[in-house]
């Protein structure tokens, strides 16, 4: 499916008049390694956002209480709609009235490696593994580092899929599980959720 039809949701949801987010211009570059991204959106309930590079999008789940650093925190992820590639970079504050009005930041982002493989160990297409309700993947981010699998656990009565987000292998001693997100630090910028918004009120 083309990038433009992947965002049609995403597009139709804003109105790019008001909100600084991207509208979605991007593409990808041959044969870089896809990225990632968790963002902290104080909106009507905090939460974070995680994101894949999926070829010209960002796949996109909620996570309300964050990606962990501990294999034995199960994080529910609810999946949002795709998000241009741009978005990476999005840090700011969405106005009140906007679909997700409230302050982002970006708490992490890198890049990822595609683990994902079959019952004989072979390798199986990402896209392909996320269709089937597993993936794995290993990050290389600022904060976060390692192996981790998503795993559609159930689905909801009114359709909507409901997944799983788990840290894999030991824990490092080094590594302390999701931070609180009102002290967390933006990667891009320094800055705490109060002081992107502080700094936006005063724009």
């Amino acid at each position: 499916m083309a990038a433009e039809d992947r965002l049609r949701t995403y597009r139709g949801k804003r109105d790019f008049e008001r909100t600084r987010e991207p509208s979605g211009r991007a593409r990808r570059t041959r044969g870089a390694q896809p990225r990632f991204v968790v963002q902290i959106h104080d909106a009507r309930r905090m939460h974070f956002d995680f994101r894949l590079q999926l070829d010209d999008v960002l796949k996109s789940w909620s996570v309300p209480k964050g990606p962990s650093t501990d294999p034995g925190d199960k994080r529910l992820a609810v999946p949002t709609e795709d998000h241009p590639l741009e978005y990476e970079e999005f840090e700011g504050v969405i106005p009140k009235g906007e679909y997700g009005g409230g302050t982002v930041i970006v708490w992490d982002r890198g890049t990822y490696e595609p683990l994902s493989h079959d019952r004989r160990g072979r390798p199986v297409d990402f896209a392909e593994s996320l269709e089937r309700g597993h993936a794995t993947f290993r990050l290389h981010g600022a904060k976060l580092h390692g192996e981790y699998a998503l795993t559609r656990f159930r689905g909801g009565t009114d359709g909507e899929e409901a997944w799983l987000l788990v840290r894999k292998g030991p824990a490092r001693p080094d590594e302390h599980g999701t931070p609180d997100p009102r002290r967390a630090r933006s990667v891009r910028s320094g800055r705490t959720l109060a002081q992107v918004a502080a700094a936006a009120g005063r724009e």
